[in-house]
């Protein structure tokens, strides 16, 4: 899950022990019926319940090895193996013949014909995938497709009986303080009902480029991971994936995938067997107060182009320094904002895109490419035509100097990355703060290229002539990766 992967957090499947908990349970005869919820969570319960069905998986790994087999984040494997090569090495520290592992999450029926939705890390890797119905009948799936950036898979299976489906809710209405419904298979224990409110949303838990979670407070453990939240009505308004906890269990912060995300990735999957996706090959940041105010933007709002793909539609038509602010017709209030307008706007149409460069409002018009889940970003080397001085110049708490190519080699930076190259940076200066670091580049000042620390240091003076109180610099790293840093002239 990226990020998310710290010890705090953990994507809520079970792996193949089962957990024991102990649980304190406290009298709720005294409490006042609010307390306890409203009395129609057991109504929607009982008219969904058969819906929601177990996700077991199967895996046959070679243990010969002796070492720990590689697994992608979240896969519901991962804690088999941990403990398996943690307590059962061989006589000479090998591990011994392959075994056949098992792990259970949790999905729902979303068409009677036997389609079912459920989380992408539940059944990664797996040699055969089963779903258990509520009954306890056992139906062998197959995989129809699945899309890794939002965690999200459909499987099919031949229908042993007519089904019950679950129809998608508007996770857009949510309210905070609304009372949600989580039902899954936790622990391994089986269908499991639980309860609680919205506590957030529109998170970011860094787990993706589309993170938009709903956070609750409804118990959700390991093996809740694809299961539905539904709200008062009966309809899924998310899909639970992940949950923050130091000991696996549920501490009242889960994260479910809004309906409003799940449901075009499911009806793509559906459809084709693949989600595509938008793509305006930008490279982007988050525009600060010190940006906005040293690139005239008010109030700060948008995301910052940092970086153009040499390939991708955007090249001739967008600049780093641009800040687009609306996207075919739709505000882009902040960064995170516009990864999830342009994956949800068909490949191939031409959008128009408002931006705002040099202070001033544009409108260009851009054909939507299509994104491939390994883009290959390519830039035509050229080699510097003449050599100079590495004259060091101090400014913002920065050590530069000229970029030759001795100094190219000695900090292994790319051909295509132009600029001054910064050899120190002062610990106590906002520079530091801002993780600036030997080694770095920077290739413009306030979006005009500079070559020379003396040519940089000339623009500084500048800008402090003219009364600005910040410079936005445009910082690339040794292997070309840009992003923009504001740091104050006073």
């Amino acid at each position: 899950m990226g990020a998310i992967r710290s010890y705090l957090t953990q994507p809520c499947r079970a792996g193949f022990a089962i957990f024991a908990a102990a649980a304190i349970a406290w009298p709720l005869l005294s409490q006042p019926a609010a307390a306890r919820g409203p009395e129609g969570i057991a109504d929607v319960a009982e008219q969904v319940i058969d819906s929601v069905v177990n996700i077991s998986t199967k895996q046959t790994v070679d243990m010969r090895g002796g070492e720990m087999p590689q697994l992608p984040p979240g896969s519901p494997f991962e804690e088999f193996f941990e403990e398996f090569f943690k307590n059962h090495k061989g006589q000479n520290g090998e591990n011994p013949h392959p075994r056949r592992v098992n792990s259970l999450g949790s999905g729902f029926i979303i068409d009677p014909s036997g389609l079912v939705v459920t989380n992408n890390h539940v059944i990664a890797d797996a040699d055969e995938v089963d779903v258990i119905l509520n009954d306890g009948t056992t139906v062998k799936a197959s995989v129809v497709g699945k899309d890794l950036k939002t965690d999200l898979a459909l499987l099919k299976f031949k229908p042993p009986h007519p089904l019950k489906a679950v129809k998608f809710g508007d996770s857009d209405k949510l309210r905070l303080g609304e009372w949600v419904i989580a039902i899954g298979n936790p622990f391994s224990l089986g269908g499991t009902v639980t309860a609680g409110i919205v506590s957030a949303r529109n998170r970011d838990i860094q787990s993706g480029p589309y993170d938009n979670y709903i956070q609750t407070d409804a118990a959700i453990n390991r093996g809740n991971s694809g299961g539905p939240l539904f709200n008062l009505n009966g309809e899924v308004v998310g899909v639970n994936t992940a949950i923050i906890s130091p000991s696996g269990g549920s501490i009242g912060i889960g994260f479910a995938i809004p309906s409003k995300t799940v449901m075009p990735v499911i009806d793509q999957l559906r459809t084709t067997g693949e989600v595509r996706r938008g793509w305006l090959g930008v490279r982007i940041q988050q525009v600060s107060d010190e940006i906005a105010e040293s690139l005239s933007i008010s109030p700060p709002r948008g995301a910052l182009i940092a970086g153009i793909d040499d390939k991708g539609p955007a090249k001739g038509q967008l600049d780093p320094g641009d800040v687009v602010v609306k996207f075919d017709g739709q505000d882009v209030k902040e960064m995170r904002d516009l990864p999830r307008i342009v994956a949800d706007t068909p490949v191939g149409k031409q959008v128009e895109v408002v931006i705002i460069r040099k202070g001033k409002e544009e409108t260009k018009t851009i054909k939507l490419g299509k994104l491939e889940d390994t883009s290959e970003q390519a830039a035509a080397p050229k080699k510097e035509t003449a050599e100079e001085k590495p004259v060091v110049k101090r400014a913002l708490g920065l050590d530069l100097a000229n970029l030759t190519d001795e100094l190219r080699k000695k900090h292994r930076i790319k051909e295509k990355v132009k600029g001054v190259l910064i050899t120190g940076v002062d610990p106590n200066s906002s520079a530091a703060d801002k993780h600036l670091q030997p080694g770095m580049v920077i290739a413009e000042v306030q979006q005009q290229p500079v070559s020379t620390a003396a040519e940089l240091q000339q623009r500084l003076e500048k800008l402090k002539k003219d009364g600005k109180k910040a410079v936005v610099l445009l910082v690339v790293t040794a292997d070309g990766d840009p992003r923009f840093v504001a740091l104050g002239l006073q």
